[in-house]
């Protein structure tokens, strides 16, 4: 694991201090855990946009993946 620096305000960082010790948490698992969320979101939201452009046929107006079955989905 790397340690990195970073530079908030002084106010933050005690309002943060704060927090984390109220959750029971370092700062640092604080940080970790907020990066790990951040990242993770942003990495399904490219997911969930191509689910729900499948869902919506625009041309048709349609949600096209209630009325596809499996058979039509592999052409069997």
């Amino acid at each position: 694991m790397r340690n990195i620096t970073l530079s908030i305000p002084d106010e933050l960082l005690r309002k943060s201090r704060e927090y984390a010790q109220k959750q029971g948490k370092s700062l640092n698992d604080m940080v970790r855990e907020l990066l790990k969320k951040t990242i993770d979101t942003s990495s399904q939201k490219g997911y969930l946009e191509v689910i729900e452009n499948a869902r919506k046929d625009k041309d048709l107006g349609i949600d096209t993946l209630d009325r596809w079955n499996r058979d039509e989905l592999y052409n069997r």
